[in-house]
């Protein structure tokens, strides 16, 4: 079996081929395992760019028993936090998403008692939510179940149906315009950070639940780390995993995937191919667009850019800073005026920063005594692509080696752009944190071009298809009903985030549901164990600064204006 894609969604893929008895090749065309789950070096720095929170890092649910199949958190401590996100109002009014969900609401009632009502309705939610995590099925694809086996899912859900039923038809923008208090009205829509347009209140109960079931923490050694642990069960399960190498075309015969040819010109064959990479270059680029039925056609070639369809591209910032800030909350989002946000390019119209204080996340990432400070917002890819001149993304070699990620020269305005962002964000955080700016003694900026640069993601996607519209949805029934395949083409499938809605646990499941449909097509039974190479995780509850207690204004009264975390 050939695996396109050294990301989660193929090492998994590699992972669970092994234990079934496949062996396997990985062509991965960056120096590094984990696709968007990576992390760089800068100095004395680690710079993580993914992990802040995961799903499944607790146990008691089918996400934990998928890490722990692909040995990604034995030995390793997982790291759980007492606010899952915190909304700093731009009248420095501050609401902390507690993980508690009692705590929480008697927060939520403090800020606002008229919206007593809607608070309780949220955070009653959140609870049942808790509950149903243990039944939310990742093991098996919907599309492999037997009849049995969905009616037993569905009676777990069966008694929160109207909880369901209403968090799945409500969208967040919508369930947020009915609070009194305007700060709660707009803080709701960037609990998860950023503000999606496009999310009903289900996901929003379903990653808070996450968080108060201990479920959704990070893990010791970050986004880096987490990649290589599996990236070592894939190497002591028997698979052989190739770096530096770009598939630039499936080769078929008679219709069927027979191997793949590289942008060196060399050829490897195999019985099976599965790509576990970008959906938009797999279909259009390396299969030449053939093998497309009408869903996929209108999939790749229409809705792929219709707005708010696919995850959009993300403007990242680290610095890493010479003194600590102990008591810096580790994530807040920090909403903005127009004014505040015009040098932030491509942010949309609703403004916002999210700021973590990522060393408090990973203190083994920086040395002692220093932080680092990653800061995001989502950026329209287009904005940037107006600024570039030159390719995109271009092979070279360098010491002999061709290589495929490296930096290329995009020219002055874009340079320019960069530096601007910069300049932009080290304002803003110095006001919010006295002494910022000169304790910057490193920093990094990304754009939506580096993620395309680094993993080919159609427009710097940060995970693929969005879920709850129609890009989304079309392919989950796709794949429901005719599985992780292309119509027409034998041993050829699909795995990673663009067979299914975002996130690393998704990405990972895809992995062992696509070997679980080639099993069924091969005829042999499906098997998978835990990794035992390490001990099982530890989880640490990490304490947060303390905080004025919900009956002092400086918790963010309205009546009373405070910066806390400076």
């Amino acid at each position: 079996m050939i695996i396109i894609g050294g990301g989660l969604g193929g090492l998994s893929t590699g992972c669970y081929a092994q234990m079934n008895g496949y062996r396997t090749r990985t062509f991965e065309m960056h120096e590094l395992p984990g696709g968007c789950c990576t992390a760089w070096d800068q100095g004395e720095f680690t710079f993580d760019w993914c992990v802040s929170w995961l799903l499944g890092s607790g146990p008691g649910n089918d996400m934990h028993q998928i890490w722990l199949e692909l040995g990604a958190l034995q030995g390793k401590e997982m790291r759980d936090f007492e606010t899952f996100n915190i909304v700093r109002g731009r009248d420095g009014r501050t609401v902390y998403f507690y993980s508690d969900p009692d705590r929480l609401q008697e927060h939520l009632l403090w800020h606002s008692p008229a919206d007593a009502r809607l608070i309780r309705d949220f955070c009653a939610g959140i609870r049942t939510f808790k509950k149903l995590l243990n039944a939310y099925p990742f093991l098996k694809p919907v599309g492999l179940m037997r009849p049995w086996e969905r009616w037993r899912m569905l009676a777990a859900f069966l008694p929160h149906f109207n909880t369901i039923r209403k968090s799945l038809t409500t969208l967040m923008t919508d369930y947020s315009a009915r609070f009194k208090d305007p700060l709660l009205r707009e803080a709701f829509n960037f609990i998860l950070y950023e503000r999606h347009a496009s999310f009903p209140v289900l996901p929003f109960y379903f990653q808070l639940a996450a968080h108060a079931g201990r479920t959704a923490g990070v893990p010791q050694g970050g986004s880096l780390g987490l990649a290589r642990s599996i990236e070592q069960r894939y190497l002591r399960l028997g698979g052989e995993i190739t770096y530096n190498a770009k598939v630039d075309e499936v080769l078929v015969e008679d219709d069927r995937a027979v191997g793949v040819r590289l942008s060196d010109g060399s050829e490897h064959r195999a019985d099976i191919v599965v790509a576990a990479c970008d959906g938009h270059t797999t279909v259009t680029k390396l299969l030449d667009g053939r093998y497309l039925n009408e869903t996929y056609r209108r999939l790749y070639t229409e809705t792929i850019d219709e707005p708010g369809q696919v995850y959009p591209g993300y403007v990242s910032a680290f610095f890493g800073l010479n003194r600590p800030y102990p008591d810096a909350d580790p994530c807040t989002t920090h909403l903005l005026t127009p004014q505040e946000a015009t040098d932030l390019v491509g942010v949309g119209e609703h403004p916002s920063i999210n700021v973590q204080f990522r060393s408090r996340h990973y203190p083994e990432l920086s040395p002692a005594q220093t932080s680092i400070v990653f800061v995001t917002f989502f950026s329209d890819t287009d904005v940037w692509r107006q600024l570039v001149e030159g390719p995109e993304q271009a092979s070279r070699v360098r010491k002999g080696e061709l290589l495929h990620t490296l930096r290329v020269r995009r020219g002055r305005a874009y340079y320019a752009a960069k530096r601007q962002v910069r300049n932009a964000l080290l304002g803003l955080l110095d006001q919010r944190y006295p002494g910022f700016a000169e304790a910057v003694v490193a920093h990094d900026i990304a754009t939506p071009l580096t993620q395309i640069r680094y993993t080919a993601n159609y427009d710097g996607s940060i995970a693929g298809w969005q879920p709850f519209v129609d890009g989304g949805e079309t392919m989950e029934k796709e794949l429901e009903k005719h599985g992780p395949v292309l119509p027409g083409l034998a041993n050829f499938y699909l795995a990673g985030v663009w067979t299914t809605i975002g996130g690393l646990i998704r990405a990972a499941a895809s992995g062992r549901h696509v070997v679980q449909f080639i099993c069924r097509d091969d005829g042999r039974p499906f098997t998978a164990d835990i990794d035992d190479a390490a001990p099982p995780p530890t989880q640490v509850v990490v304490p947060v600064p303390a905080k004025p207690s919900p009956a002092s204004a400086a918790e963010g009264h309205p009546s009373v204006l405070t910066r806390q975390g400076a």
